[in-house]
């Protein structure tokens, strides 16, 4: 049984380990069974894991990664990181070079028609202003694995608020060493399917939409998630508390395990509370 706990400002926090330096955020004791930011894969249908990266300063830095299903041509969810390196903004937004990603066959992907001529915004999953550090980066995601059709209002209203929000937390050095962030729409389950471009079972477009945070800040962790329904109409600065949830209940709506690689006591920890006052009173 699932229990939700509100706690307010450092009770929230977890005391439980000691990671490394910020130039390697995934090591120590906390992150021993891999990337934190992976949810677990799917154990069943046709899907692929797919990471790019790029150079910079002669390290290999990961852009994001992504569980991609090839059948619904749409990503379940991708996962990346702020922290030193990723957080800074060094270039800006390329110029929209929307393209098959290198790394999946096109014939699981959508193109341009899926989208504008159908009513949606390509939206994008990794936010264009999430990989500010690097050129390269930033085209990458602009591959149509990370679009997701999205109703305009949605995309450029409360989407892109909680997006600036993440933004914000992730380029804060006062906030983190490191943020972990995962993003998607629930594509799994059929009641979470809005509607299919021209009736075709391939290429759903989501309903839900959602993102779990993770927050590692010295010894001491916090995690948040969020879930918004884009066939909602939003009003004008909405509080995003209001759409604030744990991230053991986004797991209950979406079926996916989110920071699995987490030592499980710390991960038990985290997951099962959140403070609006621990992420800047949203």
């Amino acid at each position: 049984m699932k229990i939700r706990l509100f706690l307010t400002g450092s009770l929230l926090s977890v005391l439980l380990f000691t990671s490394c330096s910020n130039d390697d955020p995934s090591s120590g004791s906390a992150f021993s069974n891999g990337p934190a930011e992976l949810p677990a894969l799917a154990t069943s249908g046709n899907h692929k894991l797919v990471s790019h990266s790029t150079t910079v300063g002669g390290q290999e830095v990961n852009t994001f990664s992504l569980e991609y299903d090839l059948d619904k041509k749409h990503a379940r969810w991708v996962a990346f990181k702020f922290y030193n390196t990723t957080g800074q903004t060094t270039v800006g937004r390329s110029d929209e070079p929307f393209a098959p990603d290198p790394l999946v066959g096109t014939s699981n992907q959508r193109v341009q028609a899926d989208f504008g001529r159908k009513g949606y915004d390509r939206g994008h999953l990794c936010a264009s202003a999430d990989r500010l550090y690097s050129e390269t980066a930033n085209e990458q995601t602009f591959y149509y694995t990370n679009m997701s059709p999205q109703k305009n209002s949605f995309n450029t209203g409360i989407w892109r608020e909680l997006e600036a929000a993440v933004q914000n937390w992730g380029r804060s050095n006062v906030f983190r060493d490191t943020l972990y962030v995962v993003k998607g729409a629930s594509i799994d389950r059929k009641e979470h399917i809005w509607t299919y471009i021209d009736g075709d079972q391939t290429k759903p477009v989501p309903k839900y939409y959602f993102m779990a945070l993770l927050n590692k800040k010295g010894d001491r962790f916090k995690a948040i998630a969020f879930w918004l329904d884009q066939s909602k109409t939003y009003g004008n600065k909405e509080k995003l508390s209001n759409y604030a949830i744990t991230v053991d209940e986004l797991e209950e709506l979406t079926g996916i395990d989110f920071f699995h690689n987490l030592n499980d006591e710390l991960e038990s920890g985290v997951e099962a509370q959140f403070s609006a006052n621990a992420w800047n009173g949203i």
